[in-house]
């Protein structure tokens, strides 16, 4: 009897542990609290359901062969090829720039706002954009550095 009770409660955790990884559904959402925030950037991004993360390091303009920064003094340039290169990282994890739901810029100049603005715009082509954090410090990971952005992803997860 008492196999019987521990088989039985055995089968019963393998069923209840899988059961929420399919019951719930891939769902992602961004939220605006206050007027100014618009357009800018998100509040709050939620995620619920099974889903995968995806961490990126610190991308700035360094040269994918030997990590020589490019597009020296030129922020804009240097801005969109970072950019680009996120765009890469993402899809060879299965994701996209609408999957980011988190994104941190460190800049050293604060005066190149509003060209990352622009910038942070256009690679996301209008889409709902992430939570965001901008930061000017005092320097970067190598120098002639000019931006460098943290991104966080969510995918669902493969079925």
């Amino acid at each position: 009897m008492l196999k019987a009770i521990i088989h039985a409660a055995t089968l019963l955790a393998v069923v209840a542990l899988n059961v929420p990884a399919f019951a719930q559904e891939f769902e992602k959402k961004s939220y605006h609290h206050n007027e100014w925030t618009k357009g800018r950037f998100s509040e709050v991004v939620t995620v619920t359901g099974p889903g995968k993360w995806v961490f990126l390091a610190g991308v700035g303009a360094e040269a994918e062969k030997d990590g020589s920064i490019l597009h020296f003094g030129d922020f804009a340039a240097q801005c969109h090829y970072a950019y680009e290169k996120i765009g890469k990282l993402l899809a060879a994890h299965g994701a996209t720039m609408a999957d980011v739901v988190k994104l941190v810029t460190y800049v050293v100049d604060i005066r190149d706002r509003d060209v990352m603005n622009k910038c942070r715009a256009a690679a996301f082509k209008g889409g709902p954009l992430p939570v965001h954090t901008f930061l000017a410090i005092s320097g970067l990971a190598r120098p002639g550095m000019l931006v460098e952005m943290d991104v966080i992803a969510v995918v669902p997860a493969a079925k």
